[in-house]
């Protein structure tokens, strides 16, 4: 949306758990779950090469929320949203180059582990522990978002954006700690968020790997809606009070 030399954009910071391959002392390649962000190629200038959010130019005949879930829809395909809330507004008069001054609107979007949405060629997953050079002031965005969903995960019961409709706590704890980006105890979760009513055991299990032992109890989230479980907590590491 333009007013004079002032337009507005909208800008999505979508997340997902997703596993990443790394390669270990041994030698050999373990899938390791990291939290990971969309982001899609500049193919020209200004800063061409470079890595951008998804999203775009906010129009005149629509409110910021159906500008952002179209774009995201028409430029990467992305329907898959278990979640999508409002951040924040950038507005550095010279973050964008040009005689046009560019207001953004961050959105923090969120996508189940199981989805494997398909993607435009210039379009990809990027682990957020390792950004590649980013377009304009889009890396401070990432970060920004990173600590409001890090912060969200131990007040509110925002996991369920996150996780499949059915998991282990194994799963559970894998993605929270790919999210909160430190190791945590699958013990301690289960006690933390049966006791706030977030999960729930579904009354099945999971069928037994190749290496057999017991199955495990499948567990799922209470809620498919954002709500305040316990204002004032943090989940934090091992060895922290």
């Amino acid at each position: 949306m333009s007013n004079g030399n002032t337009s507005h954009e909208v800008l999505a910071v979508v997340f997902q758990v997703r596993s990443v391959a790394e390669q270990v002392k041994t030698g050999a390649r373990k899938e390791k779950p990291q939290l990971n962000v969309l982001l899609w190629q500049r193919a020209k200038d200004p800063q061409q090469g470079a890595w951008s959010l998804p999203g775009g130019r906010l129009r005149n005949d629509e409110d910021m929320t159906t500008s952002v879930r179209r774009q995201l829809a028409e430029k990467v395909d992305l329907r898959e949203l278990a979640h999508l809330e409002q951040l924040a507004v950038f507005s550095d008069p010279h973050r964008v180059p040009g005689n046009t001054r560019v207001i953004a609107s961050t959105f923090l979007g969120l996508v189940p582990s199981p989805a494997t949405p398909e993607l435009p060629p210039d379009t990809r997953w990027h682990p957020v522990s390792a950004l590649p050079l980013m377009a304009f002031d889009h890396g401070p965005m990432v970060t920004h978002a990173r600590a409001r969903l890090v912060a969200k995960m131990s007040y509110t019961n925002i996991g369920f954006a996150l996780a499949p409709k059915e998991f282990a706590l194994s799963a559970l704890r894998d993605i929270y700690g790919a999210t909160l980006g430190h190791p945590v105890d699958a013990t301690n979760l289960q006690r933390v968020l049966v006791r706030r009513g977030v999960i729930t055991q579904t009354g099945t299990i999971a069928q037994s790997g190749r290496s057999g032992g017991r199955p495990a109890a499948l567990y799922h989230f209470v809620d498919s809606q954002l709500r305040v479980t316990e204002e004032f907590a943090a989940f934090r590491p091992p060895g922290q009070p």
